[in-house]
């Protein structure tokens, strides 16, 4: 059964989903929009790094070195994967980066990539997790951007863990969007209006 989609609420908060492919330019877009939402530039902005360590990744460590160096430093970074808690306590706008990397973490939890692990309990488990990120999301105060990779666009993997985790982003991305003032589709840098 799927959950019910959330729907945006009337007032005058901004959520906005912005997708894309590999190297398309969402963050740079979202640390774009960010920086413009922020009351008094980019001191009142908290950003939320859902993608976690990787010990002895050379390649990661540089991704993440990156991403640091290009955000202001005077911006408050939370590192975690508990993203619906931090939607609910916020107080000012905030960027997290990204909902694929957040749903790694999650499928990682709730043994996911393992067939029986999922029959046996983590299908109901992630789908809970779902629908407290879409309810946070649906009930922030403040606005509020997400980066998301659309990663369903390629060929069929050929392991069911793979297909699962493509499905479920894809699920994932309907219930934000869905719930989203505005959905941004990021082409070759080039930020497409969808919603």
């Amino acid at each position: 059964m799927t959950p019910s989609i959330a729907q945006p609420s009337q007032n005058n908060i901004t959520r906005t989903l912005i997708l894309g492919g590999a190297r398309s330019g969402k963050s740079a877009e979202a640390e774009r929009r960010l920086t413009r939402l922020a009351d008094d530039g980019s001191d009142n902005a908290l950003y939320v790094a859902t993608g976690g360590r990787r010990e002895g990744d050379a390649d990661w460590a540089d991704r993440v070195r990156r991403h640091r160096e290009r955000r202001p430093a005077s911006w408050t970074t939370v590192e975690t994967a508990d993203v619906a808690a931090v939607l609910r306590g916020a107080t000012r706008p905030v960027l997290v980066d990204c909902l694929t990397l957040w749903l790694t973490a999650v499928m990682d939890e709730v043994g996911a990539w393992d067939d029986a692990a999922w029959q046996d309990g983590g299908e109901r488990e992630l789908a809970a997790r779902f629908d407290e990120l879409a309810d946070a999301w649906h009930g922030v105060t403040v606005p509020v951007l997400a980066v998301s990779n659309e990663v369903g666009l390629g060929i069929v993997p050929d392991s069911a863990g793979v297909r699962r985790f493509r499905d479920e982003q894809g699920r994932l991305n309907q219930r934000i969007a869905a719930a989203s003032d505005a959905v941004v589709l990021m082409v070759a840098g080039i930020a497409v209006a969808v919603k």
